[in-house]
């Protein structure tokens, strides 16, 4: 019974001290100096476009469901949590994106196409990553700029391929860049 009892207390000190050492996002953000927030997409059951795909057309794109709806909501409200504001929100034109953002509920947001998905050839890989680069370039380094996009373009800027909803932090001066797990928050 005595081993017991240590062997629960040393559990309990590892977990105690382990739950101490958790980042939060906003000391992530300042520990790289992050000004944007790469966000993939909330969750949209498939893989990749339908053959017919159309940008103007959600009817001819893989879409948010439910599940999607709701994440999108819930990281918005976690981003309400950590009182960050961001100094522009920006969003591919592909409507599974477009729901993310409306759904954030973070306020205005805008389209642009330099986050575009180029995984099946519909939007060009080379000229999309040309505009994200120099909007990257251009964004203020006092202000957090939330880009809510695609695993093909994070993962081609960052490095990083998160899941559906995942995030990466980035650093458009040094181009430094960092996963950032909401699921452990």
């Amino acid at each position: 019974m005595r081993y017991l009892t240590i062997l629960l207390g040393l559990l309990l000190s590892v977990f105690t001290v382990s739950s101490a050492y958790a980042e939060t996002l906003t000391s992530a953000i300042n520990r790289l100096d992050a000004n944007v927030i790469f966000l993939r997409h909330a969750l949209a059951p498939g893989f990749g476009d339908p053959n017919h795909f159309r940008l103007d057309d959600c009817a001819t794109q893989r879409n948010l469901d439910e599940n999607g709806r709701q994440q999108a909501r819930d990281i918005g409200q976690y981003f309400h949590a950590q009182n960050l504001s961001f100094g522009a929100i920006y969003s591919s034109q592909w409507c599974r994106c477009r729901d993310t953002a409306i759904e954030l509920g973070l306020g205005e947001w805008q389209e642009f196409s330099g986050l575009n998905s180029f995984f099946q050839g519909y939007a060009d890989k080379k000229a999309t990553l040309d505009k994200l680069n120099t909007k990257l370039k251009q964004l203020p380094t006092d202000a957090i700029t939330l880009m809510v996009t695609h695993q093909v373009v994070i993962s081609a800027t960052t490095g990083y391929s998160p899941t559906s909803g995942g995030i990466v932090l980035y650093n458009s001066t040094t181009n430094e860049a960092m996963p950032f797990d909401l699921k452990t928050q």
